[in-house]
Parts: C-alpha cells; sequence; structure tokens
C-alpha cells in the first residue's frame, strides 16, 4: 500500500510537469509509464561528482541527484560511503534513458557501468524507477540538454 502513495506522490508532480517550464532544479521523465518530476541537485564538477550522494542518511522521495558530464563519456559509479541504496538512470545527449541500474547497495565498491555515450546521470531513491514503471528508451526533459537535439525540448 506504501508503494501505490508514494507512487501516487511522484506521479502527481507528473501531472504539473506536464506543464511547467523546464527549470535547472528539476527533471522530467516521461515514458508509456506515464511521466514524474524530480527535484534534483546538480553536480557537474569533477569535484562535486566525487563527492555525489555520499554519507547522506536520507534522499526525498521525489528528489534526486543529477550528474552532468561537459561531453558524452562512459562513466561508472560506485556505491563507497554511499549510505542509501540508489537507482541509477543513464542518459545519452538526447535525453533518452539508455540504462537503469536499480537498488545500488550502499557501500558496495563493485564498479557500475554506465555504457557508452553517457551525458547525465540521474540519481534517485533505490527501487523508485520500478515502483514508478520506468524504462528504458524513456526520455527526460531538462534545459542543459542540447534542445536543438533533444527528442523532448523545453518548451
Amino acid at each position: 500500500m506504501l508503494h501505490i502513495l508514494l507512487a501516487a506522490l511522484v506521479m502527481s508532480f507528473a501531472t504539473s510537469a506536464a506543464y511547467a517550464s523546464c527549470a535547472e532544479g528539476h527533471v522530467d521523465l516521461r515514458g508509456s509509464w506515464g511521466q514524474a518530476r524530480f527535484s534534483v541537485e546538480i553536480v557537474d564538477t569533477e569535484e562535486t561528482r566525487a563527492q555525489g550522494l555520499m554519507h547522506r542518511e536520507h534522499l526525498p522521495r521525489a528528489a534526486g541527484m543529477l550528474f552532468i558530464y561537459d561531453a558524452p563519456t562512459e562513466p561508472a559509479f560506485w556505491m563507497r560511503n554511499t549510505l542509501i541504496p540508489l537507482d541509477m538512470i543513464f542518459v545519452d545527449p538526447t535525453g533518452q534513458v539508455t540504462r537503469i541500474h536499480p537498488d545500488a547497495i550502499p557501500h558496495d565498491t563493485t564498479p557500475i557501468p554506465g555504457g557508452p555515450n553517457v551525458l547525465m546521470v540521474l540519481e534517485i531513491n533505490g527501487g523508485l524507477s520500478k515502483m514508478l514503471g520506468l524504462t528504458e528508451g524513456s526520455e527526460m526533459r531538462h534545459p542543459r540538454l542540447d534542445q536543438d537535439t533533444a527528442l523532448w525540448p523545453c518548451e
């Protein structure tokens, strides 16, 4: 029952997300499963990307961290010093979700590869992508994507 309520909460953000403009502090996702909006903290330097969500004890349900690279790359993540399980959503330069790594295990140092051509990585609470039904091929909207090539450009 809690999962249904949490999904409804995140999906309620989606209703407003469909009509809201893009904003640096938000990510919109859509697919055949529906839509969702997350408030995000941007990490776009080597230093902030290295820190990520380490040492944090809580991440609000409708929040996440958006890792943005200067150019497409083939990133690998680990969970060293990360205290909460996370879903990692890897996104290409067009905003298409190319890979989802669900439920990354806290403190695990096993590399989590993102695959090639990744421009952004969204980290959200572990299990949330499955609860929403988020799939590879879904689309992300954010103003830092090239709006001329984005699958879902800002309006």
